[in-house]
Parts: structure tokens; sequence; C-alpha cells
């Protein structure tokens, strides 16, 4: 059985009919997107054209034009609708400015339909906002949630925390120097060097490297960038550091959570909260097994912790939602969200020791902030996880 996203419905669904604008998907790699987008191409009933700049040759607004053509051409000889399906199309130079004249253009021809695939966020999104205004809708596939996992693959909640969810990785999880060999060399390093690398001008590509690597080894953890600066070889300074930590969100890799302070500018040098995307970038570097992980309270305390900050960043888009941390001397909330005015402090508890609850003090200090405690005496984690985050904010 080949397993479709919830994702892969909503889309036919839009698809299927006439549609006033671009839809856009993006997402990490080897999430499913072209998967989806393949699926699509399959039952949607309609001619459908197929292409991808996902090539070490850089491409030109010559590509883009030429898959336009063929879709015209193919509607002009059926007479129906065409799906225009283009990969990865922010590795095309100037996408946004052609796709956005022959778009505008469209109206003295046959119905084009069109969906773009990206996996930067950055790159996508300056090109959709700089060019392609009130032209386009946003669809988010993010990493796989417990719920697809476990529908999908039957596993547990012990095994998508550890595992983390990239599909292409699920048929070497029984030989795990298999699964991290695979998930570095084919993922990991994929990202690094043809997304990130490729999205923004990067003078250290060494210190971007070695911020992943030092991030995946302290999840869900607040560290300085004073600290940072003092384990990074040939770091250069706190600005260099934040400005790699926003290239690997970008990439939906890693995120530097900001210190939550309502009403005041946040210092932009407060520690930030490191939270990998998806657990198998952690684990995928470490040295540790599942059993190791496991037996490792203080270790699995992480990982969860962790996992509940992947499936906000995931989940809650920036748009909308604020997602950061808040500490006041030994007092901490694990993580703060907040959207407008309304604001929620979650605690993660996992049966770890020695760590003091910060919830009744923000409190005192947020009065009209809303509590969530996930784990222990809370919302079980099988239970939070299961659940879409949105249903916790109501």
């Amino acid at each position: 059985m080949i397993y479709q996203r919830p994702l892969q419905t909503a889309l036919l669904s839009i698809l299927s009919r006439s549609t006033p604008v671009i839809n856009v998907l993006i997402g990490p790699r080897q999430v499913g997107k072209t998967t989806i987008a393949r699926q699509i191409e399959q039952v949607i009933g309609i001619p459908t054209i197929y292409a991808t700049a996902d090539s070490p040759v850089p491409q030109d607004s010559t590509w883009i034009e030429t898959h336009w053509r063929r879709a015209v051409s193919e509607g002009t000889a059926t007479g129906a609708p065409v799906l225009l399906i283009l990969d990865e199309l922010q590795k095309v130079r100037g996408w946004s400015e052609t796709l956005k004249l022959l778009w505008d253009n469209r109206a003295v021809g046959p119905e084009i339909r069109v969906l773009i695939l990206g996996s930067s966020a950055l790159m996508m999104q300056e090109g959709l906002t700089e060019s392609l205004a009130g032209r386009f809708f946003l669809h988010r596939c993010t990493h796989w949630s417990y719920s697809e996992c476990r529908a999908a693959f039957g596993w547990n909640l012990e095994h998508w925390i550890y595992f983390g969810g990239y599909p292409g990785a699920v048929v070497f999880i029984d030989d795990e120097v298999s699964w991290k060999r695979y998930l570095t060399d084919s993922l990991i390093e994929t990202v690094l060097a043809r997304d990130v690398l490729q999205m923004s001008k990067v003078a250290k590509p060494a210190l971007l490297r070695h911020l992943f690597a030092l991030s995946a080894t302290l999840p869900a953890q607040c560290v300085s960038y004073t600290k940072m600066l003092g384990q990074l070889h040939d770091a250069g300074n706190t600005t260099t550091l934040a400005h790699y930590l926003k290239l690997l969100e970008a990439a939906f890799l890693a995120s530097g959570l900001e210190l939550f302070s309502q009403g005041v500018h946040r210092k932009r040098g407060s520690s930030p909260k490191l939270i990998l995307w998806n657990n198998a970038l952690v684990n995928a570097l470490s040295t540790r097994s599942f059993s190791d992980s496991i037996g490792d309270v203080i270790w699995w305390g992480r990982l969860v912790e962790n996992a509940v900050g992947a499936h906000l960043c995931n989940n809650l888009n920036s748009v909308e939602y604020d997602v950061t941390y808040w500490r006041d001397g030994d007092h901490e909330v694990d993580f703060v969200i907040a959207r407008g005015h309304d604001v929620w402090a979650i605690e993660v508890k996992s049966g770890r020791s020695g760590k003091t609850t910060g919830l009744s003090r923000f409190r005192v200090r947020y009065p009209n902030a809303k509590a969530l405690l996930v784990g222990a005496q809370g919302i079980p984690l099988e239970e939070f996880f299961r659940n879409d985050v949105k249903s916790w904010l109501m």
C-alpha cells in the first residue's frame, strides 16, 4: 500500500478545479513533496507536465518558458486544463519574475494550473513576496508527524521520537549504523551543500556545518553565543552565528528560539534555544543507539523536549505564531507561543530530574497567559503528538 499524506488529498481537491492562484508547496527535503506531486499527477484526470530543476547545473528562465510552452501546447491540443508542476523551482535564476510574466499573460491561452515545489523557505518566500504578491497560495509540507508514521509504518511513540520519520530512511532502521550513514550522507550533507550554501552567500561553509553539528549535540538546550564561539573553530562573531542559524531554519533543519519578552523588544543577543526540526537529525549524528537513548533518562528527556519543539515549529507557521522560550534565573518555561495578545506557556515533563518549573513564576509575570503541561500528570505525550498543535491552543 502506498501511503497518502493528508496534504495530498487537500491539494488534489484544490487542483481538480479552476484556481485563481499559483499553488506553492514548500518543505524540507525527503518528506514527500515530489511524491505528493506525482500522486496528484497520476489521479487528477487532466494532462500534467512535470519538470524538476534539481540538477547540478543551474537553470535559467528559458527552462521555465520551455515547460510552460509544453503545457500550452498540451492544452491547445486536448482542449482540457493542464497542470504544470515545477519542482525545486527556487534553483532557477529569475524564476519569480519569469513565472509572473507567464502567469499574467495566461488569459489568452488554455487554462494552466500551476503547482511549484521548493525546499528552501528563504529563497521561495523572497521570490513570492517580491514578484508574485497576491498571485500564490502557500502550502507547507512538514516533517512527518507521529500520527503519520504510526499509520504508514506502524511505529510506536518511542520509535518516532528517536527515528524522527524521514520516510526514505525507514528501510534502514533495523541497521542503525546504515540508518545513520544514510541520513548523514544522503540527507544532511545534501541539504547543507545543495540548499543552504546555495540560498545565500556563506563566507565560512565549514563553520555552518560545525554549527549544525553543535546544535545536534545540544537539542532543546539554551546555549549562549559566547559559549558557541568558544566551541566552534573560526567562529567569527555572534552576528555571523545568528545569521547561520537563520539559514539552517530556512532549510527546515534547526532553529535558535529567542527569549520571550512581551511588550519589550527582544534582545537579539539572548541565548538561543536550539531546536532540531526532526529528531532524526539529532540521532543521526549521535553515538547513542536507540536502546542507549531510551536507557539514558536525561538524554531521552532532551529528545522528548526537542520533539515537542519540533512539533511546534513544524505546525505553527512563523507568520501567525511566534515560538520562543522563557527564563528568569533558575526558572524556565520550555516553550512560549504567542499570537497577537494571546500567550501560551508550555512545560514539558519527561521524567528527567533537576529541573525547576517556571510556569508559576511565568504566570505571575504574565497573568493572562494560558498554561499547558505536556507529559507526566499533564497531557500524555502520545495524545499531545497525535493531535494537531492548534487544537491545544483553542
